[in-house]
């Protein structure tokens, strides 16, 4: 099937596909800040790591990705679709996304880092990610945690509070 825009039109088309502050990032980082975990995301950490992690929590040696389900290949996701055209293409890319995550995760472990994943599609139910998050990164008990987390007092920081540009 060829393709139904111009090679023009694509090029601009994928040059807006966004790689850092996606709205799930915000939306991660929101969540760990409300339920009281602080963090990185331009910190030199991020920079120096293997894959450049999304999030960095230096203090649990820890980091986390958010994945978008298309272009990181979320197994048995209804978002992981293969485009129709040009399909020798998107699956040697896709290939290559899921082998980059593989060595970039087993880097990580080798560095002593705990690596978390956090898929776009899980963002649908902030509560479970909200608990994987508070299983997966130990607290200590004088926090208070939030009973439940209401998607309406979620604030994500825009770009502009990180780069300091408005």
């Amino acid at each position: 099937m060829a393709d139904r825009i111009s090679k023009e039109k694509r090029s601009w088309v994928m040059s807006r596909v966004t790689s850092k502050h996606t709205k799930p990032e915000r939306l991660v980082r929101s969540l760990l800040h409300r339920i009281g975990y602080r963090f990185t995301v331009n910190g030199p950490k991020n920079k120096n790591l293997p894959g450049r992690p999304d999030i960095v929590l230096p203090s649990r040696q820890a980091v986390i990705f958010v994945h978008g389900c298309f272009w990181h290949r979320h197994t048995g996701c209804k978002s992981a679709t293969t485009p129709k055209s040009n399909t020798s293409y998107w699956l040697k890319k896709f290939e290559r996304n899921i082998q980059r995550d593989r060595q970039t995760r087993q880097a990580l472990v080798k560095l002593g880092w705990q690596v978390i994943t956090i898929w776009e599609c899980e963002l649908k139910d902030l509560d479970a990610v909200a608990a994987h998050l508070i299983a997966a990164l130990p607290r200590s008990p004088q926090f208070d945690l939030p009973e439940e987390i209401e998607d309406d007092k979620l604030v994500a920081e825009t770009q502009a509070s990180y780069t300091g540009k408005k």
